[in-house]
């Protein structure tokens, strides 16, 4: 295999460069895009008059990107996110927005996660997206910058997916296939149950069942999720009930350490496959895999006020769910032998429940001006039950590895935060709008230890904190076209309950000595949507400084520790482009540029074997080293004709690239695996629908992925203890899928 070469700016900044140009010169001949309206800031507004960045990935890009089981698949038309598709459903999809949560080696950390309201993310920070019902969305709100910190703890940016309202009846069948194995089947049907267009009960209801062999060995996976959506709708209220089940058990390939990745990307590390294959009994493979099933429930309420002054709305949501996963690691016997390893097999059910209720006011001033005030206040609560185990029992006839042996850990976990949070909105003077918000919580963790035996002591403990995160805003809306805008707040980010769990000092207890970490953020944007043109254009420079900032202390034998690293710089530039110049071309392009450095040095024993106390025994990092996780450039570009001048028809090309990655703290050391190499790709797809009848319609999309079957790392596992950092991007993929739908 040839090692990939890294990507070069030049030919980036040349696309840019011709793009733009072309946008310039053509501008006159368009038709003008239609508004977004997005629910970010409490209250419903357009994308344009929001005044920070936010992003909106629609029902169409949801299916065109693929199978709608990843939501990689469509994201990277949105600037300041980074959505990793490990091509591993034994690990969740790595997310971050502007370097924020790009430290995670498995979950998303950093991020928060909501479907309709309900969040996907835990009390502790942690979350994860597996259970996102991509097929019925309406569109995925995406927000970066000062203004996620009011959705309260681990806010760095917020993903929130709406779900398509219920307005025709049909039933749907979808069906697709693709390479290595690759093949879903969907059936879904939906319903107004009233005669009164918009009033009365509605349902739908979703059945879908997903499989894969992977690319790799031990990569197979499926999936069967089940979704039921109720709603009622009253002249002024708006009920929805809604329903999802998950289970999912995946194999787990694991990473590669570069030697391995650079001799075949696509193989699988030896640990990670079955004990007995081939008639080979092998006494170091542990059958490395995960389990998870969950369900939720949810329900939100939305009513409109009338002959009660300014007060025009309210809003409740409230949810519960419970999530189950046992994991089996590739973790030594030998690293198991100590008597506080926690084993080799990680296995909780986590139960959790919330409410979110808000209200708004709303007034019109003098001069066709406005203003508006949302206030509400929220509890999130998650309790586990966490256990820990061998991953092998010894017989009279050998060791058995990857299965559950014997118990290594026991302890109850539990997590709740309590919010209050405040947002105004005026229009002071004519054209100029000013915000303002704060959101004040409070964060408690517990943790009873139930296994204490020898030398593994008492690990129990309890710590809370608390936040007070305010945002601020001033709007020039220059012209209808134009909007310019300037905002600043504070983040908060807790250590999670995996974060919290051990000592560095390998002293009994939780790490009471982890602080959280605290950002403050600026943004300058401007929004510019020139009449006849279909331009929409996005620009935003960003800088959030952040103290405290939680990374890797040690990691070896199945314990992972953390300390505080002190303060961190991430600073950029973000460009969105839209353009429809005629019915038959449009044009979408992404760029960001990111720095995320550590702005002071600090010492690790990341990788190192114990003991490791001294000093001149650590690892040093110093300062100027980058972030591990994050990359300096990433692009997309796409280019789309429809021959007819409608959606009927499309042929389009998608150009994906990003520069390297840092795969560990120790990035400045120069090593060779310190960073994963620059990549650039291209997909083709094409879309074609058929009305077959009066109330049928048949849909056809093909995609053909890495068109040049470009070799690279999709992915890197942040800090990994074994220098196993190196997951695979998928090689050259086809991807067929058939939808018909039928009316009724």
């Amino acid at each position: 295999m040839t090692a990939p070469r890294l990507l070069r700016p030049t030919p980036l900044f040349a696309a840019c460069a011709v793009l733009c140009a072309s946008l310039a010169a053509h501008a006159q001949q368009a038709a003008t895009l239609q508004p977004v309206v997005v629910s970010g800031s409490g209250f419903e507004q357009r994308a344009f008059d929001a005044p920070f960045s936010v992003g909106i990935v629609d029902a169409r890009e949801l299916s065109s990107g693929g199978l709608m089981v990843n939501l990689s698949e469509a994201m990277a038309r949105i600037p300041g996110i980074t959505v990793n598709n490990r091509n591993n459903y034994a690990q969740d999809q790595q997310i971050s927005s502007r370097g924020f949560g790009a430290r995670s080696s498995f979950g998303v950390r950093g991020m928060r996660l909501y479907t309709d309201g309900i969040p996907a993310t835990m009390p502790d920070g942690s979350g994860q997206v597996s259970h996102f019902d991509l097929a019925g969305a309406q569109r995925i709100e995406v927000l970066r910058g000062p203004f996620s910190a009011l959705y309260g703890n681990s806010s760095g940016g917020v993903i929130s997916l709406v779900s398509e309202p219920v307005k025709d009846r049909y039933a749907e069948i979808d069906l697709d296939a693709g390479r290595y194995g690759t093949r879903q089947v969907r059936a879904t049907v939906q319903a107004p149950l009233s005669d009164t267009p918009g009033r009365g009960f509605d349902i739908r209801a979703s059945i879908s069942r997903f499989e894969t062999d992977g690319f790799r060995p031990q990569s197979e996976a499926e999936r069967t999720s089940g979704n039921v959506r109720l709603g009622w709708t009253g002249e002024r209220d708006k009920v929805v009930v809604s329903f999802s089940h998950t289970d999912q058990p995946a194999l787990d390939p694991l990473g590669l350490n570069y030697a391995d990745f650079q001799a075949d990307p696509y193989q699988t590390v030896v640990g990670a496959l079955p004990q007995e294959s081939a008639g080979i009994v092998d006494p170091a493979r542990f059958n490395t895999r995960k389990n998870l099933k969950q369900d939720q429930l949810g329900a939100s309420w939305r009513h409109r006020f009338e002959g009660l002054g300014a007060l025009s709305e309210s809003a409740v949501v409230a949810y519960a769910g419970q999530r189950s996963v046992t994991q089996w690691q590739a973790i030594t016997t030998g690293a198991q032998a100590a008597a506080t390893s926690p084993g080799g097999v990680i296995d909780f059910d986590r139960d959790y429940r919330g409410i979110d209720g808000r209200l708004v006011w709303r007034w019109q001033l003098e001069g066709e001006r406005s203003a508006q005030i949302v206030a509400g206040a929220a509890f999130e609560e998650s309790e586990e039950d966490r256990r820990g185990y061998r991953n092998y029992i010894d017989t009279p006839d050998g060791r058995v590895l990857g299965v559950t042996g014997e118990l290594r850990r026991d302890e109850k976990n539990k997590v709740n935060t309590k919010d209050v949070y405040v947002q105004g909105e005026i229009e002071f003077v004519k054209n100029w709008v000013a915000t303002l918000g704060v959101r004040s919580g409070k964060v408690d963790f517990t943790s009873d230890d139930r296994f204490i035996q020898g030398t593994n002591l008492d690990d129990s403990g309890s710590l809370d904190y608390n936040y007070t995160n305010p945002v601020a805003a001033l709007q020039w809306r220059v012209s209808p076209e134009l909007n310019v805008y300037l905002s600043g707040g504070r983040g908060f980010e807790s250590p999670t309950l995996a974060e919290l769990a051990y000592r560095p000092d390998s002293q009994p207890g939780v790490n009471t000595d982890l602080k959280a970490q605290e950002s403050k953020q600026v943004e300058l944007g401007a929004k510019w949507r020139p009449a006849g043109t279909g331009l929409a254009v996005d620009a935003a420079l960003f800088e959030a400084r952040t103290d405290n900032e939680l990374g890797v202390a040690t990691n070896r034998g199945g314990r992972s520790t953390f300390q505080n690293v002190g303060k961190t710089t991430r600073k950029g530039a973000e460009l969105s482009a839209g353009w429809q110049p005629t019915t038959q071309w449009s044009a979408a392009l992404a760029l960001t540029f990111l720095s995320a450095e550590y702005d002071n040095g600090f010492e690790t024993c990341y990788g190192l074997p114990a003991p490791c106390t001294a000093a001149t025994t650590k690892n040093q990092v110093p300062a100027g080293t980058r972030i591990a996780g994050t990359s300096p450039r990433s692009a997309y570009a796409e280019l789309a004709w429809r021959p007819f001048g409608n959606l009927a028809t499309e042929f389009a090309a998608e150009w994906r690239a990003q520069d390297r990655v840092a795969t560990n703290d120790l990035n400045a050391a120069g090593a060779v695996d310190d960073f994963t190499a620059g990549w650039a790709t291209l997909g083709l797809r094409a879309r074609q629908q058929y009305a077959v009848g009066p109330q049928s319609r048949l849909e056809i999309l093909a995609r053909l992925d890495n068109v040049f079957d470009r070799e690279y790392a999709g992915s890197a596992i942040v800090n990994e203890g074994n220098r196993r950092f190196f997951e695979a991007g998928a090689p050259r993929s086809w991807l067929l899928g058939v939808k018909w739908r039928q009316a009724f």
